[in-house]
């Protein structure tokens, strides 16, 4: 589950596009107060905690802050950007009025186009690996 004091974030590791995201978080300064989940293999549990199971971690980013509540989407990335210190400005910008339900729609619309986009990046970066329309979790929303 979490740790007190510690978001935990829970990303799908087989999605390149995913991974390479987490791997900019991790080299920011604060990232070594967050715990990365990577949801993705088959060690992961099927229950990340009494509301996040295994493949709705892997079909959308989600949070669990330091009191145990989960956000997921757009709201999950404004708090993950609040704990990294390079990335707060855009956690100010994102959290003005109106602005998470427009990032949530956006957030929304670019779901479906992961698979595809990760298999853009994967050729583009002229990496082998696992299918994206299998490592990339289910684009539901």
């Amino acid at each position: 589950m979490t740790q007190p004091g510690v978001l935990t974030v829970y990303y799908d590791g087989a999605c390149p596009l995913c991974a390479a995201e987490i791997r900019t978080y991790r080299r920011s300064r604060g990232s070594e107060r967050l715990r990365f989940v990577d949801v993705s293999g088959d060690d992961a549990p099927d229950i990340l905690g009494p509301d996040l199971t295994r493949a709705a971690a892997r079909a959308r980013f989600h949070v669990r802050d330091e009191h145990g509540r989960l956000a997921s989407g757009a709201k999950g990335f404004i708090r993950l950007w609040r704990h990294l210190p390079g990335w707060r400005w855009l956690a100010i910008f994102a959290s003005l009025p109106g602005m998470p339900i427009l990032a949530e729609a956006a957030y929304r619309r670019f779901l479906p186009l992961r698979p595809s986009l990760a298999r853009l990046f994967t050729r583009f970066r002229g990496r082998k690996g696992a299918p994206c329309d299998t490592a990339c979790g289910s684009p539901k929303v």
